[in-house]
């Protein structure tokens, strides 16, 4: 497996105590009942705060990855561990929860935007008036206060999306999980939601997991980005985007943006090769 920093100069020299990671993947794999090899023993350590995108050919187990981190899958082998436990003990943890997002908003369609974001926590039981302030807290960070009372239909497909995103926020999540959640989006909009996750990302001191097919929305988001190859599902590369954070539209026409796209497509071309010449095997 390679590794790349694509900004020497910038690399961080200052020591920092160790921490507990947020995710520990420890040689998981995953093998469908029809013995489809979704997942080789992948092993991945993400830190709490990071930024870390999932990017590589379709079938190469991006998503299948993300939802065994979620628990929504068993490893086949092989362990997931969330700040050193078992994914299924997080509940028992106060500190720390999980959010996942999906690629269709999976809205309610009978129900108001307030409602829909507010399901989670009706599911858990919290008292309507604490949940009825941490809903407005998280339609106030995506941007949608006004829309509480609004139906999904009358929204937009990017305003859908932040409904989608407040839904996940609601819980006070310290680990969100993203499954391509903008892919169906122009790219206008898609630059947009862009830019405000990573400002929620930073005001709220998350820990995001992100599966995406652009390179470019991979750069401008990520601290580092796991290039994945498939048939079976495996790491192929791992590539720290080392550049400051705000990130503004002017850095995606900058010569360092270049160099990191140019390095990812190279990385996703020769990851799209082997999958084929497996393949033909």
């Amino acid at each position: 497996m390679r590794s790349f920093n694509g900004n020497a100069d910038h690399a961080m020299t200052t020591s920092t105590a160790p921490t507990v990671p947020a995710i520990e993947v420890l040689s998981a794999t995953k093998t469908y009942p029809n013995g489809t090899v979704a997942l080789q023993p992948v092993d991945l350590t993400i830190q709490p705060g990071e930024f870390v995108t999932l990017l590589g050919p379709s079938g190469c187990g991006k998503s299948t990855l993300l939802k065994m981190i979620a628990g929504l899958l068993e490893p086949s082998d092989g362990r997931l561990l969330l700040w050193r436990k078992p994914v299924a003990q997080l509940h028992e943890d106060p500190h720390h929860k999980l959010a996942f997002v999906f690629q269709s908003p999976t809205l309610m369609p009978w129900a108001s935007v307030q409602t829909n974001v507010r399901l989670p926590l009706d599911l858990a039981g919290v008292p309507r008036a604490e949940a009825d302030a941490r809903v407005a807290e998280a339609l106030a960070l995506v941007g949608l206060s006004k829309f509480s009372k609004a139906l999904p239909r009358a929204l937009s497909g990017g305003m859908q999306m932040r409904v989608s995103i407040a839904r996940g926020l609601v819980v006070e999540p310290t680990l969100l999980l993203m499954d391509e959640p903008f892919g169906a989006l122009d790219e206008i909009t898609r630059h947009k939601l862009d830019a405000d996750l990573l400002e929620l990302w930073r005001k709220k001191n998350l820990t995001v997991v992100f599966v995406t097919h652009s390179i470019h929305e991979a750069v401008f988001l990520s601290n580092r980005v796991v290039m994945m190859a498939a048939r079976p599902g495996r790491i192929e590369e791992q590539i720290t985007i080392d550049e400051p954070y705000p990130r503004s539209p002017d850095f995606m026409v900058s010569p360092q943006f270049s160099r990191y796209a140019k390095h990812l497509q190279d990385s996703l071309l020769r990851a799209s090769q082997s999958t084929d010449e497996e393949a033909a095997l």
